[in-house]
């Protein structure tokens, strides 16, 4: 078997000392198969000065790396537009935030037939190659690649929430969607929800042929399965171990000086719940008075799609919040939030982890969530408090699980992590590690890719 692996992003990025490859899950999991097997990563190309086609690594190549190039407006249209603004919305049942714009929809239609196209041209057609396409920026490929190469094998994973039927035909272009990603014999999705929300829509939609988890169109099988996705459990369990990270953890609670920390680590993006979580601490400690001066909140918030509207609207929230937040409560030597707005690495992350007390993750709406995971892996004590609505709520029942939406709940489960009993933390904690461990990123892949050959 070959594999060609289709993805909005490549997974090498050039440096300073050439050419590395990028850290992330998705490459951290399917690097090992290219490298082991052979094969293609095609990805979009923002950079006009790189190579279409270029060999990994250099001097003794295991892959093809495929770059589609793409100009400036068609970024715009096709990634900033159709898919950060219909697709990501939608699919997180934000649909306040929708832009539904003829001219997304036409270039990410051309997008994805120059993706397919990509793929026709270097993926062998061979039967034992498979043609892995990855979430919601490419689902009209699989159509165009099964039109072409009939007999290909096509997987496709989903790496976001699939919202409910009702939901996800507010688009004008629903059916075309589900038609397009049809085109595959394998769809992946984190959890149960997103499949049952999957194969309703294609009945309802389509009116396809379902069963239990397969959905037939126009002659073709599709089987929709779940299959969690995790992190690189290994990895993160060595970084957060090392003499380095445990020195960083201890000189932020020093530097704190409080008896708690309580860390927030998103993207800053409206899905990831922050506002209504500071809101939520906010009132915390209204109305816990005793945890003043004994308690910071560690927010970081990653930059994240700086040219959309309302990710430059949500910053100037959360600027606000944090503001009133410190101007009601700080006093001297004690900052209630701490919030940092910038990019950390995975191993400064870990620091992080470690020093908590508790982690508060908690997203209105999200499809896994594996800062979760990453948490989990790298504390030794910490309590977890989870969004219900995240697809790791589904896997990881020990977290002390919240509505996101409810403040008064996310107050009162801040003093309950707090104030757990140790035994009572360490008992969950050893759960959701075996969890965690269970969900690794490499087991994620190669059962997905088992699946094409042992059905469920």
């Amino acid at each position: 078997m070959s594999l060609t692996v289709v993805a909005n992003r490549v997974p090498i990025r050039q440096t300073d000392d050439g050419w590395k490859t990028s850290v992330g899950g998705l490459t951290t999991a399917l690097l090992p198969v290219l490298e082991q097997q052979g094969g293609v990563w095609v990805g979009m190309g923002e950079d006009a000065e790189l190579p279409v086609r270029q060999p990994y690594p250099q001097d003794d190549p295991d892959f093809l790396v495929r770059r589609v190039p793409l100009s400036e407006e068609e970024l715009e249209n096709y990634y900033y537009g159709m898919a950060n603004r219909v697709l990501w919305p939608v699919s997180h049942y934000l649909i306040q935030h929708l832009e539904l714009k003829n001219e997304f929809i036409d270039t990410y239609r051309s997008v994805n037939e120059r993706f397919a196209q990509a793929v026709l041209e270097e993926s062998p057609d061979d039967p034992g190659e498979i043609i892995w396409i990855q979430d919601y920026h490419l689902m009209l490929a699989p159509r165009h690649i099964r039109e072409e190469r009939p007999d290909a094998t096509i997987g496709h994973f989903w790496h976001i929430p699939w919202p409910a039927m009702e939901v996800f035909r507010i688009l004008p272009w629903s059916r075309e969607l589900l038609r397009g990603m049809l085109g595959c014999d394998l769809i992946g999705f984190h959890v149960q929800e997103y499949v049952d929300n999957f194969i309703e829509s294609a009945e309802v939609l389509l009116d396809a042929e379902v069963t239990e988890d397969t959905v037939t169109y126009t002659g073709q099988t599709t089987r929709v399965e779940a299959h969690p996705i995790g992190i690189d459990v290994d990895r993160f369990r060595r970084m957060s171990a090392t003499d380095e990270v445990k020195q960083k953890a201890a000189k932020l609670r020093d530097r704190l000086g409080t008896q708690n920390i309580v860390i927030g680590i998103d993207r800053l993006d409206y899905t990831k719940g922050i506002l209504s979580r500071l809101t939520a601490f906010e009132r915390f400690l209204e109305e816990n008075p005793q945890y003043h001066g004994k308690v910071s909140f560690y927010q970081i918030a990653t930059p994240s799609r700086t040219k959309v509207e309302s990710y430059q609207q949500l910053k100037r929230e959360v600027d606000e919040a944090v503001g009133r937040i410190n101007g009601q409560f700080a006093r001297d030597n004690w900052v209630p939030v701490n919030y940092r707005y910038r990019t950390y690495t995975q191993f400064e992350l870990c620091a992080f982890y470690r020093a908590a007390d508790a982690a508060l993750i908690t997203p209105l709406r999200d499809g896994m969530n594996v800062v979760t995971q990453e948490f989990i892996t790298a504390t030794q004590s910490g309590a977890l408090i989870l969004s219900e609505l995240t697809g790791a709520a589904y896997l990881l029942p020990e977290a002390i699980q919240v509505n996101p939406y409810d403040q008064d709940g996310l107050a009162g489960a801040i003093k309950r992590a707090l104030e757990m009993p140790d035994e009572e933390r360490r008992r969950r904690l050893t759960s959701l590690k075996t969890s965690v461990d269970e969900l690794d990123v490499h087991r994620w892949a190669g059962r997905f890719l088992d699946s094409f050959t042992t059905p469920a």
